[in-house]
């Protein structure tokens, strides 16, 4: 069964964007697979997580947001501190991008959730 990891903070060092967990995943086999989700019911974005058997959750709720704008601002994709582990969620802001631009005037999503996507990402879609 997935587990969902919730991220609450991250830090910007320049172009360099990391996110940490306050919640560790115990498990050494555990990459960045490249994609990402919608969670609408919770406002949130899922990054999907793998290891050698199954998907794991990476989600981004709407205190972080501002830090997803300066994400896809930046040059590199952001990494995920893990204790001493640093990974980097590759993909990650090609899959944003893609995602906030589908998002726009999509009430598919869920008006609420289109609508806070639409407000948190305005300078992104304005560009």
């Amino acid at each position: 069964m997935p587990i969902t990891y919730n991220v609450h903070s991250g830090i910007q060092l320049e172009n360099d964007i990391r996110f940490t967990l306050e919640v560790f995943p115990n498990n050494p086999h555990i990459k960045a697979a490249g994609q990402m989700i919608t969670d609408s019911d919770s406002n949130a974005f899922i990054y999907l997580l793998e290891d050698e058997t199954e998907y794991h959750y990476l989600k981004f709720g709407q205190e972080v947001w501002p830090l997803l704008v300066n994400t896809l601002k930046a040059v590199e994709d952001p990494s995920l501190q893990i204790g001493e582990k640093e990974l980097t969620l590759l993909g990650f802001k090609e899959e944003l991008n893609m995602l906030i631009f589908n998002i726009e005037g999509n009430d598919n999503y869920g008006a609420d959730f289109s609508r806070a996507v639409e407000e948190a990402f305005s300078e992104i879609l304005k560009a």
